[in-house]
């Protein structure tokens, strides 16, 4: 049912779009409406026109109206709904969201939905705020308010052509969207419990301890495991523009903007320098981040953070001989490995075929980036598209028809996970009741 929501909501606004005759960038394909509509809903923010000149008013909030859906989702959304309609909410649906934001079925649906919307507006509402006095020129009130919704829901639609570089020096800016992606990238679940944390510790009361640790596990692992993300892109891109000599020459300003990247490459999409002039490395480390993406059950895409560290941890386990992959203080079950190791693979596979497709589909002809590798710049692409990032290199609006319903398809399933795909995969299936001897082959 979430997936026709999510489809349903797209169609309506790809239509709004489409039939919106007050936009001063003159009438806009369908294809082209589907494709804006998708990212938006999708939280990408990959576009094929500028959306603050292209569009009026009244579509640049279709466009806002569906990354706040979209970033909150469907599904909590309407189950909220139903629950302050008086009607009565099935345990699948307690089952299902539960298990997409808390990973815990027996939690309370009304109290937590609504600290997940009163918090998400409250802290867009603070981050609109914030713009808005930093630079009142820059963030009329109402473009303070549609960067801070589209920052915190992780969606990179920016109302500025450039998007974010004309601030690419300016520390109080850069540090509101950083605070904003980030918050929208850790999941609901942890800034849940940060924030019970912190209320306790501010209010002089003793913290819920869990054992001898006032976090969760969950929460333990994606605050560490985002954090060395963020400082090992942010090193790597520092010292590559550096070495490449295509970065900001101010050692200061070159290292503000590699923690931006860096941070945004979370599936964020705003960028504060032209993606297109970093350096190879520096797009080859931004496309393992984009495709590693953000945590679960929060705003960001990718195959998250969690999965990463259950991947870095099996590699440490086999390194060291151990049969158990320990993460902090306690090892991962095996049907949580197999479900990374299907995560993964599946997510490689869709990138894989998607650069492929991309790449038989160019125009013959094309002169994009002709010193550039063409096929580099077209998985960066499609990882931007599948991790509902919104980076790009310049490619998109020189796609054609075929290109962009590839990337309206990669978009939509890489919001809904790949997880999703599988599940759906394993319910098409009957259960096998018998099984064939086993045997080795020579491995390695």
């Amino acid at each position: 049912m979430p997936v026709w929501f999510f489809a349903g909501t797209i169609t309506m606004g790809a239509l709004l779009l489409h039939l919106d005759t007050g936009h001063p960038g003159g009438p806009i394909s369908l294809i082209d409406a589907v494709f804006t509509a998708t990212s938006a809903m999708c939280v990408t923010g990959l576009s094929v026109v500028d959306t603050g000149s292209f569009f009026s008013l009244s579509g640049q909030n279709v466009i806002l109206a569906l990354f706040q859906l979209g970033g909150l989702g469907i599904m909590t959304f309407t189950t909220l709904i139903i629950h302050l309609m008086g009607q009565q909410v099935s345990l699948g649906d307690r089952i299902a969201v539960g298990q997409s934001l808390l990973h815990d079925p027996s939690f309370s649906l009304p109290r937590f939905l609504t600290r997940v919307v009163v918090g998400t507006l409250a802290l867009e509402a603070v981050g609109a705020v914030c713009l808005w006095l930093m630079d009142p020129v820059g963030f009329s009130p109402y473009s303070a308010m549609f960067h801070s919704v589209s920052a915190f829901c992780n969606a990179g639609f920016s109302l500025y052509p450039d998007s974010l570089t004309r601030w690419q020096g300016h520390v109080g800016i850069n540090v509101v969207f950083m605070v904003l992606i980030t918050a929208g990238g850790l999941g609901f679940y942890v800034l849940n419990e940060c924030a019970t944390l912190g209320k306790s510790l501010l209010l002089g009361r003793r913290p819920q301890r869990r054992g001898a640790h006032l976090l969760s596990w969950h929460s333990t692992t994606v605050l560490r495991t985002s954090l060395f993300l963020v400082v090992a892109g942010t090193v790597v891109i520092f010292f590559a523009e550096g070495l490449a000599d295509t970065g900001p020459a101010d050692p200061g300003q070159r290292l503000l903007t590699s923690l931006f990247q860096s941070v945004t490459c979370r599936t964020a999409g705003f960028n504060t320098v032209d993606i297109g002039m970093m350096s190879n490395v520096s797009l080859l480390f931004m496309m393992a981040l984009m495709f590693i993406g953000g945590s679960p059950g929060s705003c960001a895409g990718g195959i998250k953070t969690t999965s990463f560290r259950a991947l870095w941890g099996f590699v440490a386990a086999q390194l060291r001989g151990r049969d158990q992959v320990r993460i902090g203080r306690y090892a991962l079950s095996q049907g949580a490995l197999n479900t990374v190791f299907s995560l993964f693979i599946i997510a490689a596979m869709l990138v894989a075929v998607g650069t492929m497709v991309l790449t038989s589909l160019e125009t013959v002809g094309e002169s994009y980036l002709i010193s550039r590798d063409r096929f580099m710049i077209n998985m960066f692409e499609v990882i931007s598209a599948f991790a509902t990032v919104g980076l790009s290199t310049g490619l998109t609006p020189t796609l054609n028809g075929a290109e962009k319903g590839m990337i309206v398809v990669l978009m939509f399933v890489g919001r809904l996970g790949p997880v999703w795909l599988l599940s759906a995969l394993h319910s098409w299936q009957t259960e096998c009741h018998y099984r064939v001897p086993t045997e080795t082959l020579p491995l390695g």
